[in-house]
């Protein structure tokens, strides 16, 4: 609707010619376009600031990374104490050994989700203490 508003406006203003009878609709449009071309690139930044970071990091992001960033966020949920961790992850050897891999915390198994995040508590712990 703006553009047939805009295209009448500039028909109006235009010589009246046979030519130019059935064109203002053409004519609107492409004057709007023109208006796009001509804006300021701060201006289309500023809207979406993080659009470069966002395309960047959408290249770079498989499945396997994004599996590795929810095992993260999954590990960082969980509270187990250090008894716990230790017990946990000393039965994680043992699966590791009999499996040929390691625990893994989004595993559909609920026991190997819970080797897994006793595994990931006490590494947080082994942290703490280092960082202290």
């Amino acid at each position: 609707m703006n553009l047939v508003q805009h295209g009448k406006t500039n028909a109006s203003q235009i010589e009246n010619s046979k030519d130019s009878e059935n064109t203002s609709l053409v004519d609107g449009v492409r004057k709007f376009f023109n208006n796009v071309r001509e804006l300021d690139i701060d201006l289309i930044d500023s809207i979406n600031p993080f659009s470069g970071a966002y395309n960047i990091i959408a290249k770079s992001m498989t499945e396997e990374r994004l599996k590795e960033v929810a095992a993260v966020i999954a590990a960082r949920k969980v509270q187990i104490g250090l008894e716990e961790a230790r017990d946990l992850a000393k039965r994680a050897i043992k699966f590791k050994q009999e499996k040929g891999r390691t625990p893994n915390i989004l595993s559909p198994d609920p026991w190997e989700k819970r080797m897994a995040e006793g595994v990931a508590a006490l590494k947080r712990y082994r942290e703490k203490q280092t960082n202290a």
